[in-house]
């Protein structure tokens, strides 16, 4: 099975998020998306974030009820920070029936020689690009396991989700239903 990995902070998980994985399951790309949550992201070290737990738990609350898509907390158990490759590789162990692509934007991809054994993860593993505003990607000229998505391109962040239910605005629209009410439900709004 193919299994699409979308590894982040989600902080919290917004429609944005939701659509594209839907688009990568429901067009082809792969069979089934992994939202894998990451307790800490190396590229981000200052960022504010939700609890761990909370987190995992708006991602599970959005996916619920859809098939393809799961929500994995492999990384919280694992060495911090959290590097893609020890994930990829854990996972593959735990599940050696299934091929896994990683999921990421085109602004990712301008940084990805930076990663932690970039060269690796592209010999190793399938990667998934979607398009994001103002960081055009070749796809003639990407390397053999590395694919250009066609996914429709939405502008929602969120850091734009986190400002907005900071300064008490109702932004119910950007979010999953449950998502929303959880948030709520806790004061985040």
């Amino acid at each position: 099975m193919r299994i699409g990995i979308f590894s982040g902070s989600f902080n919290p998980v917004h429609v944005g998020h939701l659509a594209l994985a839907n688009y990568l399951c429901e067009f082809g790309w792969v069979d089934e998306v992994w939202f894998v949550v990451s307790p800490r992201n190396p590229f981000k070290q200052g960022q504010d974030l939700m609890d761990d737990r909370l987190r995992l738990r708006l991602v599970q609350l959005a996916i619920e009820g859809y098939p393809r898509f799961r929500a994995s907390d492999v990384e919280f158990g694992m060495e911090r920070p959290s590097y893609t490759i020890r994930t990829l590789d854990r996972l593959r162990q735990e599940y050696p029936g299934h091929e896994f692509h990683l999921i990421i934007g085109s602004d990712n991809w301008a940084a990805f020689p930076q990663w932690r054994e970039a060269e690796r993860i592209l010999a190793d593993y399938h990667l998934l690009i979607y398009p994001r505003p103002g960081y055009p990607v070749d796809g003639a000229a990407l390397p053999p396991r590395v694919r250009l998505t066609q996914a429709p391109v939405l502008e929602v962040s969120a850091t734009f989700v986190r400002r907005a239910l900071d300064e008490g605005r109702d932004v119910r629209f950007f979010l999953h239903p449950r998502v929303w009410e959880e948030l709520s439900e806790r004061g985040c709004r």
